[in-house]
């Protein structure tokens, strides 16, 4: 009986954790167009830079110092999370300028879509096999991100650059081998030096927007590090909780908060053909979620 109290409540923290997680990364916008007279690659070095301070506090305070040195040996180690820290760092560059270009909705749809990136990316690099209705899914998915492009006259460049880098990251995160507080810290960490060298250099130049005498945006950009590494930290909690399908289930509150601000909040343009698009693409995403719901309730019975 203690066991099954226990695991509930884990189970509801793990829910509670997984929405707060979405939640923050589906108002992001909010807090980047805060930011929108800073210019994106200072936000991102602002970004990186309080993250690691914040996250190399976290890692003293749980005196998990000695052992994040024990883990980060030798140059394979290295390799692959300075892989994923320019991946991340791609996606998050990416994703302030789309942020303050006025591209929300098409930065939505580079979320939507990368759950089926990344499952064609299990399948080139991993050799795994799709069931038939993934094939559908991945097949329609395609289908609406070829129509989107002829309604943009152009590739959405954004949703494929976001959905791409964030998908490789994944991949790249498959073959690390330190837990997520430890990795996120080392990533940031291996970016840390570059970017506090450029954010000192645009200061000494005069155009650096921190400390410029603005102390709310000077607030706003050290908040970053909290803002980037308290969902991450609540989402790995999260995934240890609760089942996969339901991570695959509440991942799109994201996209779908960030979707609804650009169209209701910040007016962005958006046509009845490209709610097609739209529409094509997230008939693929049901599909694939329940396809992937009743495979899931399947095996397990047959355990």
């Amino acid at each position: 009986m203690g066991e099954f109290c226990l695991s509930e409540v884990l189970m509801n923290r793990g829910i509670l954790f997984a929405i707060g997680a979405y939640l923050i990364w589906g108002f992001m916008p909010v807090y980047i167009k805060l930011l929108a007279e800073v210019p994106p690659l200072q936000i991102l070095g602002h970004r990186i830079v309080w993250s690691f301070l914040f996250l190399a506090i976290v890692i003293v305070v749980l005196k998990q110092t000695a052992s994040l040195r024990k883990a980060v040996v030798g140059m394979r180690v290295l390799g692959i999370y300075l892989a994923a820290a320019l991946l991340l760092a791609v996606n998050w560059l990416t994703y302030i300028f789309a942020i303050n270009g006025g591209h929300v909705v098409e930065s939505s749809l580079g979320y939507f879509i990368n759950p089926l990136v990344s499952v064609l990316l299990g399948v080139i690099f991993f050799h795994e096999r799709l069931r038939k209705w993934q094939w559908t899914a991945v097949g329609i998915a395609t289908l609406g991100v070829v129509y989107l492009t002829v309604d943009y006259g152009r590739l959405p460049w954004i949703a494929v650059i976001l959905a791409l880098s964030f998908g490789l990251y994944g991949l790249v995160k498959k073959a690390a081998p330190l837990g997520a507080l430890h990795g996120l810290t080392l990533e940031t960490g291996l970016l840390f030096i570059p970017a506090l060298a450029y954010l000192a250099w645009e200061s000494f130049q005069g155009s650096g927007a921190f400390g410029a005498g603005d102390t709310g945006l000077s607030v706003l950009l050290a908040m970053a590090g909290l803002v980037t590494a308290i969902p991450l930290l609540m989402f790995g909690s999260a995934a240890r909780s609760i089942p996969l399908s339901m991570v695959g289930l509440l991942q799109y509150i994201a996209p779908t908060c960030q979707f609804l601000l650009g169209v209701l909040v910040y007016q962005e343009s958006f046509s009845a053909a490209r709610l097609v698009g739209f529409m094509i693409i997230w008939t693929a995403l049901v599909i694939f979620w329940v396809e992937g719901y009743f495979y899931h309730r399947k095996t397990t019975r047959s355990v």
